[in-house]
């Protein structure tokens, strides 16, 4: 039996209410949602203080997780932010910038009125330090973090991980990033002449829905716990439909997905065409080679690094990056199912290199839909300069996945609509259902039921290398760069895969790099965080 995402939401009334704002739309105070129009307001971009400022800590840092006010940039409303203090500033979910090599030690002090505990997402450590739920501290106490930065140059992140109140918190605003550089990054960054905070600019891509007097609301239903919350409208580093300024010249986007389960079709559109961009690093860092693309996808948790070239532009000219249209294939019976607005079958969006105009469409009951077309963001075109740069086409060499080690198969389904399972199982705080026995390459085949919803699959602790892509649905097979049908975003390290209904995504996992000593109890879950929450996780035991 076929089953969409509305079919589910029919099950209740609540989770429409809340989508819709009792049927009178979106917050009366956010600007008109006519095609093109942005308010004036800008993109937050990180600086030396404040919220997401950048912070370079040269000795025990402390972050106190708490409820901070008028701080939200969208709407001035309260949210949950990590509070830090460095050499007589205040910061306020800062992006932390160490170099590899760097000893990283930071104080949790927990100012909320629950427990909570911070994960490193993406960052080696043991599983003391990367912020397994068993270790979530309650109200007013403290948890210490020490550990050696000893990735390589890339774009991590942090967000809480008490256990069923991940959604919640990371929700309400507690994430930000953790940017580590090395000597390679430096050599690409002064070859380019990009600069952290200006040329160089972290991007975190939330979804909120917010009530009428614009405070962050948080009620999901029963439908949205099974499904994953989805908000109103879109914020890019907390702010809705902002602009950034720029000049003809290469700017660098880190973009993270810090939503809780809403997914991307990601393009930059310059007069309702895709403008090319160079990917040039994923969740692990740098690519072995850029890859040029016009469009990817961004599931909850991945980041993507990538360079867009604004050199043929003319002052008042203006890109959007924007979300395309595409099936977010919920609840699949094995087949497309109806697109978003026309009925007909989904594959992947509009006709090759075209866009829709930026919309305001909110979709369905009122929400925004999550394969509909809306814009993100807007660069507008201020100042013609002289830029003579060249992108390399070599980046850092990574060696080559093995293809080795004991094959595990990973089967995700759900139990008759009530809850998402990983072999059949859901989370157990005491159990480790997953035990790997020798710490040597393991080759993971994680396959998605047919008669479910993308999921994408994290683990803590260690990297994939995706190794090969089987049964994709069309919209991603067409984006497939080699014969293993893998995307641009698989190639490199990555810690979070999206893997679509009725697909097999096979990874290797080296679980002797990196090498950390005793038994290890580490965590695979779907970053769907209200997914995370409702159970669909496993402890993974390594000894």
């Amino acid at each position: 039996m076929h089953h969409s995402r509305r079919d589910f939401l029919r099950f209740t009334g609540k989770a429409a209410i809340l989508a819709a704002g009792a049927g009178l739309g979106l917050p009366s105070f956010l600007p008109a949602s006519t095609p093109g129009v942005f308010s004036s307001a800008r993109l937050p971009v990180p600086g030396s203080s404040g919220l997401f400022g950048l912070l370079s800590p040269d000795g025990r840092l402390t972050l106190s997780a708490e409820k901070v006010p008028d701080v939200l940039p969208a709407t001035g409303a309260p949210m949950l932010a990590y509070r830090a203090s460095h050499n007589g500033s205040t910061f306020l979910n800062p992006i932390l910038v160490l170099r590899k090599g760097q000893d990283f030690e930071t104080t949790l002090i927990n100012g909320l009125d629950e427990p909570t505990i911070i994960h490193w997402h993406g960052l080696d450590g043991s599983w003391r330090q990367a912020g397994h739920p068993s270790y979530a501290v309650e109200p007013g106490n403290r948890y210490e973090y020490a550990f050696p930065v000893t990735n390589r140059a890339g774009t991590y992140w942090y967000h809480p991980h008490p256990h069923a109140l991940t959604a919640k918190q990371a929700y309400m605003g507690l994430a930000s990033f953790f940017i580590v550089h090395d000597d390679e990054e430096d050599s690409f960054a002064k070859e380019l002449d990009l600069r952290l905070g200006d040329t160089d600019i972290p991007v975190v891509i939330q979804d909120k829905r917010l009530t009428h007097d614009g405070q962050l609301d948080y009620s999901p239903s029963k439908d949205d716990l099974f499904m994953g919350y989805l908000g109103d409208m879109v914020l890019a580093n907390g702010q809705h439909r902002p602009t950034l300024k720029t000049s003809t010249r290469l700017y660098r986007f880190r973009l993270l997905n810090g939503s809780t389960a809403r997914i991307y079709n990601l393009s930059f559109v310059l007069n309702g065409t895709r403008l090319p961009f160079v990917l040039v690093g994923n969740d692990g860092g740098f690519l072995p080679t850029p890859q040029e693309l016009d469009g990817l996808y961004l599931a909850p948790g991945e980041r993507i690094d990538v360079l867009v070239d604004l050199r043929t532009l003319s002052p008042g000219q203006e890109v959007y990056l924007q979300n395309m249209t595409f099936d977010p294939m919920h609840n699949e019976s094995g087949a497309m199912h109806e697109g978003p607005h026309t009925g007909q079958h989904t594959q992947g969006g509009h006709e090759k290199g075209k866009a829709a105009p930026p919309s305001g469409h909110a979709g369905g009951h009122g929400g925004l839909g999550e394969g509909d077309t809306y814009p993100i963001l807007r660069l507008l075109v201020e100042q013609k300069v002289r830029y003579e740069r060249t992108i390399p086409r070599r980046l850092p060499d990574i060696p080559p996945a093995s293809t080795d080690g004991i094959e595990r198969p990973i089967a995700l389904a759900h139990k008759h609509m009530a809850s998402w399972t990983i072999n059949g199982l859901t989370f157990d705080m005491d159990s480790a259902p997953i035990v790997v026995h020798k710490r040597k390459p393991e080759v993971w085949h994680i396959s998605n039921a047919k008669d479910s919803m993308p999921h994408p699959m994290h683990l803590h602790g260690y990297f994939y290398r995706v190794l090969e892509r089987q049964n994709s649905p069309v919209q991603i097979r067409s984006l497939a760069v080699d014969s293993k049908a893998r995307l641009a975003t698989d190639m490199g390290y990555k810690d979070t895969v999206l893997v679509w209904p009725g697909e097999t995504v096979s990874v290797s996992i080296n679980f002797g790099t990196p090498s950390y000593s005793g038994e290890q109890l580490f965590l695979f879950h779907c970053h769907n965080l209200e997914h995370e929450d409702q159970g669909m996780m496993l402890n993974v035991k390594v000894l």
